[in-house]
C-alpha cells in the first residue's frame, strides 16, 4: 500500500500550459522512483534504458 504524502509548498510548480511539475523536493520526500521519466527525478532514472543511477 502506497504512502499518501500531503503537498506542501514548494512541493510543485505549475508550468504554462498549467501542469502540475512535482520537484526534486516531493520526489525526494515520496521515498522512490516512479519510473515515470519525471522532469526533476533526483533518482535519474533514464527512461530510454530503463536504470536509476542512483
Amino acid at each position: 500500500m502506497k504512502k499518501i504524502i500531503p503537498i506542501e509548498e514548494g512541493d510543485y510548480y505549475l508550468t504554462p500550459e498549467g501542469y502540475r511539475c512535482f520537484t526534486e523536493q516531493y520526489h525526494l520526500k515520496r521515498g522512490y522512483c516512479c519510473e515515470s521519466g519525471c522532469r526533476h527525478c533526483p533518482y535519474e532514472y533514464n527512461k530510454a534504458t530503463n536504470s536509476i543511477k542512483k
